[in-house]
């Protein structure tokens, strides 16, 4: 028995199906999840010592790759001064302004301590501003596991949420509408069908939970004209996409303003952190200013703020974001490559450095088109690869990621294990 299967074996004991996030159950294509023991630049380390090029990056944070120096010294610094004060730091306010000067249309920002606590802070108090309770979302894209969220989509273009997790009330559920992605009309029906009732749209401008899924032209700038025309508040969902596919995220690299941003991932530097924020308008109506209430003991706590300070830093001048152009556009190149050689029925999606191959014909659009995926290939491609020493994400429908220690020889090894694996499947 392998050390990764004893501490399954373990874990399934005290701790709800073996793991403490869903995903890491490696039940989207079977076998035993590996344990992972160090991780140092573009490689990961499991429990039984196997080496493995990492791209799944610790979902997406890992922008510079495992343990970079410059965080490891910011976070050591801070250590010696202390963990947690439950009391404001100067570190919480140069973050602030860090993140501003990064994503302009963050004019004030709150520090929480997961992208789940900032989506339904961000919603509460959408719904606060404009005085309504529905809030529409999008098919296949995800934003953390709080009630309003946890909803399936309907199979027609007006079909209310239903809820798709015990727990979540109906009544909760009926307030959240289900649109097609990459459809302006989809929710533009919505939006006619409850008038004046819509406080919010929350999207992710680059699906990152269907697989990788861009925003066809015109998509985002159409939600920004629908929620002006109906005073609805217009919230980006940037916690994979936020300083991953540009310096300043999604909405700098398609010219859309938000009136809401979510982040988290790489702006804790690999610890857990995230923020929201946008107007100024909205904000102040955010406790202490505003009546609408949102606490956190962790929030903006002294390590996650020096990490995500010395992660922005690297990332200002922006020769990080061409390397990262660079080498995912060859990657890119390669996988297709591979794919036509093997005469398989696969696509590739990227935006930036984060990529999905998908075992179908494609395009991937939106969930629909998901439905002719062959999950079973792609996990027979999972394992193919891990025994090769390429770690890829245990699912179909994730976001793998290429991060600045990825060298050109990781990369090309990589490759070769995929051409490998597509000639056999």
């Amino acid at each position: 028995m392998s050390r990764s299967e004893e501490l399954f074996e373990r874990a399934r004991k005290v701790v709800p199906g073996g793991v403490n996030s869903p995903v890491r159950a490696f039940g989207a294509v079977g076998g035993t999840p590996v344990f992972i023991a160090s991780g140092k630049g573009a490689r990961v380390r499991d429990a039984d010592g196997r080496e493995l090029i990492d791209f799944v990056a610790s979902w997406g944070p890992l922008i510079l790759g495992h343990a970079p120096a410059v965080v490891e010294r910011a976070v050591a610094e801070a250590l010696r001064a202390g963990t947690s004060f439950g009391a404001p730091t100067a570190a919480e306010v140069d973050l602030a302004d860090d993140v501003r000067s990064f994503v302009p249309s963050m004019e004030m920002v709150r520090l929480v301590s997961s992208g789940t606590e900032a989506c339904m802070s961000a919603v509460r108090l959408a719904r606060a501003f404009t005085g309504r309770d529905r809030i529409l979302k999008f098919a296949g894209c995800y934003h953390g596991h709080s009630d309003t969220f946890l909803v399936k989509a309907g199979s027609g273009a007006l079909t209310l949420g239903v809820p798709s997790s015990p727990g979540v009330p109906g009544a909760v559920a009926a307030l959240t509408l289900n649109a097609r992605y990459n459809d302006v009309e989809d929710a533009r029906g919505l939006f006619a069908k409850h008038r004046g009732e819509v406080a919010a749209v929350i999207v992710e401008p680059v699906a990152g939970n269907m697989g990788v899924v861009p925003p066809r032209a015109g998509f985002l700038g159409g939600l920004r004209k629908l929620c002006d025309e109906n005073g609805t508040v217009l919230i980006f969902d940037e916690v994979i996409t936020g300083f991953r596919v540009a310096p300043g995220g999604a909405q700098a690299l398609y010219g859309i303003r938000p009136d809401l941003t979510i982040l988290g991932k790489i702006l804790g530097g690999g610890l857990p952190l995230a923020a929201f924020g946008g107007r100024g308008a909205i904000m102040e109506r955010l406790a202490p200013s505003g009546p609408v209430y949102q606490a956190g003991t962790l929030s903006g706590n002294p390590l996650a703020t020096a990490a995500g300070r010395a992660m922005l830093a690297a990332l200002k001048d922006g020769a990080v974001h061409r390397r990262l152009e660079e080498r995912s556009a060859r990657f890119e190149e390669g996988l297709r490559r591979a794919i036509e050689a093997a005469r398989v029925e696969a696509c590739v999606n990227r935006v930036g450095s984060m990529l999905t191959l998908f075992f179908t014909r494609g395009p991937v659009t939106d969930l629909d088109s998901l439905s002719g995926v062959k999950t079973d290939r792609y996990a027979r491609f999972f394992h193919a690869l891990l025994d090769r020493g390429v770690y890829f994400p245990p699912a179909q429908y994730e976001a793998f990621f290429i991060s600045d220690a990825h060298t050109d020889r990781d990369l090309d090894q990589a490759l070769a294990a995929i051409r490998e694996v597509l000639g056999s499947i």
